[in-house]
């Protein structure tokens, strides 16, 4: 058994991949030995991080989800603890391996009843597995609501009831505001799922373990990765500023030269060798505390020997500077008005498409809304299927993207999607992703390919995050001076 991390390395398989698995793994094993291992796994689980449990509600539902939480149950009461389980199943009706399981936790002694205890100090959420394919309700529903309205934590077997398992997008009825107070875990069984990892996946799953139940998933084919932490790189003593490259920040329109700032401290102290500034808004001064910046003129950059950074507060004056830094850039991220602006224009989204063909490295780096402009459709859209929507774009514009959010989503052309696990809902402020712009653009102009720059940016980015002390506040501009690494 594993604990996830926003360290791991691992394969993500969707559910056709997962059931192509169990079904080969079940063809070489006795009837019933994977729900065995699978409830075992899920009871010791259960014993470790509620030791002292002494109420553990089982809500099962009415097929093989449901027999891996009467399977648990079964482990558990033979363990010494107490667990009442409330069961939607119909025995006439419940398939074989789950009816096994049934009998097993009725011979162990388990307690049965019709309704949830009073009062439980763990629940296990057994209801809907990776089959399901419409939103709990009824006496489902009603459970789910009362499990993630209590204070008690919430063991999630496989995935959370309504979750959809390739996507994350949930199907239930949004989490009640208490919910976020809830611990919550989730053992994936056999692999692990995309939907646990992007989306509302992150909210609903809380922490994630794995058990692959003995299972070896190397003949498979993945459908993404988790990317993990990055490599450290080390510097030669021999380097000088120019073994590491030149960044050009475009940006920073009158009103908003902060933006573009921001991001030029960033790829500072990301460890870009030089950082030019060039504001459109040409009253704009410099920050006299970072003089390592160098104000220019945006028309003066000759882009060809450097990595652009366009877009960054650059609001409508940045359409005209657009044309060149497309066409001429080494290497550029394209963020933010940048996107907004080639969304709206036919003329734009072409020369980012030769751009492409050119194969000239480049990265976009779109929240869900911009993502959904580039698109042509709706944010709701992106987020139903974000891994789908972030490869939709990278195979149309040749370029590497990375579709902002809860489980940001890093896709190449001819890459499997990657998703990363750093990072926290403090980077839920203005200015955080021209940040990410910066250090996606110190990574390029270093000399790494555009997605093995996106993804390392991206972990550095949400793990600064994750390792700020609680007590301090993060704001854009402390993330971006903390970026050094």
């Amino acid at each position: 058994m594993q604990r996830v991390t926003s360290s791991t390395v691992a394969d993500l398989f969707d559910v056709a991949g997962t059931r192509m698995l169990e079904q080969a793994a079940a063809a070489t094993l006795p009837p019933h030995t994977l729900m065995q291992r699978a409830g075992l796994a899920v009871a010791r689980l259960a014993m470790a991080w509620a030791p002292h449990a002494r109420a553990v509600w089982i809500a099962c539902g009415p097929g093989n989800n449901g027999g891996d939480g009467l399977e648990a149950a079964a482990q558990l009461q033979q363990r010494g603890f107490a667990p009442v389980v409330t069961w939607l199943g119909d025995a006439d009706r419940t398939p074989p391996d789950a009816r096994a399981s049934l009998e097993r936790a009725r011979a162990a002694g388990v307690a049965f009843a019709e309704s949830p205890p009073a009062t439980w100090d763990l629940a296990i959420d057994a209801l809907l597995g990776i089959g399901a394919s419409r939103a709990p309700d009824g006496a489902m529903a009603r459970w789910l609501a009362s499990m993630h309205a209590g204070a008690a934590p919430v063991l999630s077997v496989d995935v959370p009831s309504g979750l959809d398992a390739d996507t994350g997008r949930l199907t239930a009825d949004p989490m009640p505001p208490r919910a976020h107070a809830t611990a919550r875990i989730c053992l994936s069984l056999l692999t692990l799922k995309p939907g646990l990892f992007t989306a509302q996946g992150r909210d609903a799953a809380g922490e994630v373990w794995l058990d692959d139940l003995g299972c070896d998933a190397s003949g498979a084919k993945p459908a993404a990765r988790l990317a993990g932490a990055p490599p450290l790189h080390a510097r030669l003593h021999s380097s000088h500023k120019g073994s590491y490259g030149d960044v050009a920040i475009i940006g920073g329109a009158p009103g908003m030269a902060g933006a573009a700032l921001l991001a030029a401290s960033a790829a500072l102290h990301a460890g870009a060798g030089r950082v030019f500034a060039g504001l459109l808004d040409g009253r704009a001064a410099l920050d006299a505390s970072q003089p390592e910046l160098m104000l220019r003129d945006p028309a003066s950059l000759d882009l060809s020997q450097m990595t652009a950074v366009v877009g960054c507060g650059g609001g409508a004056a940045i359409c005209a500077l657009l044309p060149r830094v497309l066409s001429t850039a080494r290497h550029a991220v394209i963020d933010a008005d940048a996107l907004n602006a080639i969304a709206q224009d036919a003329a734009l989204k072409l020369l980012l498409e030769a751009r492409g063909r050119r194969a000239q490295p480049t990265v976009l780096t779109p929240h869900p809304l911009e993502a959904a402009r580039l698109l042509d459709t709706d944010t709701a859209e992106v987020q139903a299927d974000r891994p789908h929507a972030a490869q939709r774009l990278a195979d149309r514009f040749g370029s590497t993207v990375v579709l902002k959010g809860s489980g940001t989503v890093i896709a190449a052309p001819g890459e499997r999607p990657s998703i990363n696990l750093s990072g926290n809902a403090r980077l839920a402020s203005a200015g955080t992703g021209d940040a990410l712009a910066g250090m996606v653009g110190a990574a390029m102009a270093s000399g790494l390919p555009a997605p093995a720059a996106a993804r390392e940016a991206v972990w550095h980015h949400g793990h600064l995050a994750d390792q700020w002390p609680a007590d301090l506040p993060l704001t854009a501009s402390a993330l971006a001076r903390g970026g050094a690494r």
